[in-house]
C-alpha cells in the first residue's frame, strides 16, 4: 500500500534567487524555476507564492504556456501577451516544442538508451499520483538514454513526446529506476538519496511567437 500523502502545507519555497530569468522580450519570458517552488497557487491560500506571481510583479501580463512539478526545476516559458500566448500554446498542443530532462535515477541502467511507452492515469485514491493504467490511461512515451552510471545510480537525459502528470516520475519507476528524491513514488532509501528531486528541465526549444525564430533556451543543472 502507498504511505501517507506528502502534504504541501508545509510549504517553504526558496526566496534565492527570487526570480532566475533566461531570456525576455516583448513576447515572452523564459524562467528557470527552482526546486520547491510551484508554477501556479495551490487550491490552499497559503500556497499563494508561486513563480507565476513573481514573474507578474514584473511583467503583469505574464501567463502561463506550460508548467513543471513543485519539485522539478528548469526551463518554462510564459507569454507576455494573448497572441503568443495562443502561438507558444499551439506548439505545445501540437508537440512541436523540444523538451529534455536530465534526471538522477536510482540503480545502474545497463542499456545505452530506449523508449518506455506505458499509458498513464491518475491514481484516483491517492492524488496526485498517476500510474500507469492499461485499461484507463492516456498513451504516454518517454525516450531516455545514459549520461553517466555511478556506483547505485545512474544519470539520464529524459525526452517526452507526450506531456502526462508526473510522467518521467512514472515513466522511470516503473522500469524500475526511480528518480531520486522523488517523494510521490520513491521510497526511504531513494528519498535519503537526494536532497531534492533529481530532475531539472535542462532545454526547451520553441519557435518564437513573432520572429518565427527556432529558438532552444537552456537551464544550467544544479545537481
Amino acid at each position: 500500500m502507498p504511505g501517507p500523502m506528502p502534504t504541501l502545507v508545509n510549504y517553504f519555497p526558496p526566496l534565492e534567487p527570487y526570480l532566475n530569468v533566461i531570456h525576455v522580450d516583448d513576447d515572452i519570458l523564459v524562467l528557470d524555476k527552482q526546486s520547491g517552488l510551484l508554477s501556479v497557487p495551490g487550491k490552499d491560500p497559503a500556497l499563494w507564492d508561486c513563480l507565476e506571481y513573481r514573474a507578474r510583479q514584473t511583467w503583469p501580463t505574464a501567463g502561463m504556456c506550460h508548467r513543471l512539478d513543485k519539485d522539478t526545476s528548469g526551463v518554462l516559458i510564459m507569454a507576455l501577451n494573448k497572441r503568443a500566448h495562443g502561438r507558444i500554446g499551439s506548439q505545445f498542443e501540437h508537440r512541436k516544442t523540444t523538451k529534455s530532462y536530465v534526471a538522477r535515477v536510482a540503480g545502474v541502467i545497463e542499456a545505452d538508451s530506449g523508449l518506455i511507452d506505458l499509458p498513464l492515469a491518475t491514481d484516483w485514491e491517492n492524488k496526485p499520483r498517476q500510474r500507469v493504467d492499461y485499461e484507463n490511461g492516456r498513451p504516454s512515451q518517454t525516450e531516455w538514454s545514459v549520461l553517466e552510471r555511478e556506483a547505485n545510480a545512474t544519470r539520464v537525459r529524459l525526452h517526452p513526446l507526450t506531456g502526462r502528470t508526473h510522467q518521467l516520475r512514472v515513466h522511470m519507476k516503473a522500469i524500475g529506476h526511480v528518480i531520486l528524491g522523488d517523494v510521490f513514488y520513491g521510497d526511504a532509501e531513494t528519498l535519503a538519496a537526494a536532497d531534492r528531486l533529481q530532475l531539472h528541465a535542462a532545454e526547451l526549444g520553441l519557435t518564437h511567437p513573432t520572429s518565427g525564430e527556432f529558438m532552444v533556451f537552456k537551464a544550467p543543472i544544479p545537481f
